[in-house]
């Protein structure tokens, strides 16, 4: 069995790595062992955003400003601002001159050669024989490779400087005119390293034929984590995060009430991605469920604490784990002769599929089917149109609420329901509706969008922070003598 283990380590805390060197990457493991460890970065923090577009706002950055752009070069600006950030930021970690000096070649050679690619590129496509928006998908993975090799090859050389063999590993096919799949960059890159000895320093982004970015957009490091970990079969994946997988976001319900996890597994991961509260793409957890590599969250300031252990156990001890929200869409269908007849169903979810809208939960009666979905409201309008298309007598709505789940690996006698919407109804927050499935891994509220975070608040107090003196004891049934 292997020994080794691949962790991954965040943009914003990439950004803090200078003061990572003494207590995570020179800290020696049980057996006094410095190495065995496969690090996967990503880009520092913000520079995906001057890269691709502000993953919040929405605001441009180099490669919005080429996809909007006919001639003019305000993309290439944009490109030099994110360059510029980015040797602010090795020039920061980076203490040696001689260090800087490598750090900053590699940048300009990088920079230059992707602003070289984009200008040959527009000037082709100015010719009617040749469209711009064929490539586009090509242009966003070339941009996001280059924030990840930044980070990657500052690191190493930060690591190195502080007496570490690490070893720049760069998936990102630079200058690679081959295509292979995922699979066969990661062999091929991993395949003369000496775990025992060397420490790699691998690109979370990595170019192959089946385009990480097309499939997973911005979550393809966690992705290339994951598989890592899969084709090496590593003893554990670890994710290095700034806080650790809590009870509900401590901006919300304050850093003294929130509660470490500790252990849970690939089911509640699941239910909080769907959420918007990712512990782990669900793509890449569910390839480590199924290579039965367990998963660690771990707080990367926290050295000392091991953080939160996710693996393949089907259930725990009864309890609420975690509270959290999402703002939604409700799309309400409502047709009076809609029971007993197939088809509504079908084409409601053809038309959410088609304009590409992401459900997160959905609820349904005999005469009204609603879904709870993740999109614009532009989108979500054009759906609306569709629908009302095809049923011209059906009533479509459209209104903002939210979506506050109390999720656990096992909340079987646990009666969140009941309990959470009796907290609710207590404390003036009135609850639109309720629902739970047959398994009992998370119960949902849904509210006025106002009221999310004060409902987080209500129910976190309610089911985690008093929630363990209050399970439902086995009811004793007696048959008649």
């Amino acid at each position: 069995m292997s020994n080794h283990t691949v962790e991954k380590i965040g943009g914003t805390t990439m950004s803090r790595a200078d003061e990572l060197v003494d207590t995570l990457f020179l800290k020696r493991n049980e057996a006094g062992d410095l190495y065995n460890r496969v690090f996967v970065v990503s880009a520092f923090g913000g520079i995906t955003n001057l890269l691709l577009e502000d993953k919040k706002t929405g605001a441009p950055g180099a490669f919005g400003l080429f996809a909007a752009s006919d001639s003019h070069l305000g993309w290439s600006d944009a490109l030099d601002k994110a360059a510029e950030e980015m040797a602010a930021v090795h020039g920061r970690l980076l203490s040696h001159p001689a260090d800087r000096k490598i750090a900053d070649d590699f940048l300009r050679e990088r920079i230059e050669g992707a602003r070289s690619c984009l200008i040959d590129l527009q000037r082709l496509c100015s010719y009617g024989h040749f469209q711009l928006n064929e490539h586009m998908m090509t242009i966003r993975e070339l941009l996001s490779g280059l924030g990840e090799a930044h980070s990657a090859h500052a690191t190493a050389l930060l690591l190195q400087r502080g007496g570490l063999n690490a070893r720049f590993v760069d998936l990102t096919g630079w200058r690679d005119e081959s295509q292979p799949t995922l699979d066969e960059r990661i062999d091929r890159a991993l395949a003369d390293v000496e775990l025992a000895s060397e420490m790699p320093i691998v690109t979370g982004y990595a170019q192959c034929s089946e385009g990480l970015v097309r499939l997973f957009d911005r979550g393809y490091s966690e992705v290339t984590f994951a598989r890592i970990a899969a084709a090496t079969v590593a003893q554990e994946a670890v994710i290095h995060k700034e806080f650790h997988l809590s009870s509900a976001d401590p901006k919300i319900v304050g850093a003294t009430s929130v509660r470490k996890i500790g252990q849970t597994n690939f089911d509640v991961a699941d239910q909080l991605s769907n959420l918007g509260m990712e512990a782990i793409h669900p793509r890449a957890a569910k390839t480590l469920r199924q290579a039965g590599i367990p998963l660690r969250v771990a707080n990367a300031f926290d050295a000392g604490d091991p953080g939160t252990l996710i693996d393949a156990a089907l259930s725990g001890e009864p309890r609420v784990e975690i509270v959290t929200g999402l703002n939604v869409l409700a799309l309400e269908v409502f047709e009076q002769d809609m029971v007993g007849v197939k088809g509504y169903d079908a084409t409601i979810l053809k038309a959410l599929t088609r304009h590409k809208v992401r459900i997160v939960s959905k609820n349904s009666n005999a005469n009204t089917i609603t879904h709870y979905v993740d999109a614009s409201l532009k989108a979500v309008r054009r759906v609306e149109d569709e629908i009302s298309q095809a049923y011209p007598s059906a009533r479509v709505h459209v209104r903002k609420v939210a979506l506050v789940s109390a999720v656990g690996r096992n909340l079987e006698g646990v009666q969140a329901g009941l309990r959470g919407a009796v907290a609710l109804d207590e404390t003036g927050i009135d609850t639109i509706a309720m629902q739970q499935s047959g398994r009992p891994v998370d119960v949902q509220f849904i509210i006025a969008t106002d009221q999310k975070d004060d409902a987080i608040c209500v129910l976190h107090r309610a089911l985690v922070e008093n929630g363990e003196s209050t399970l439902r004891q086995p009811t004793v049934v007696r048959s008649a003598a």
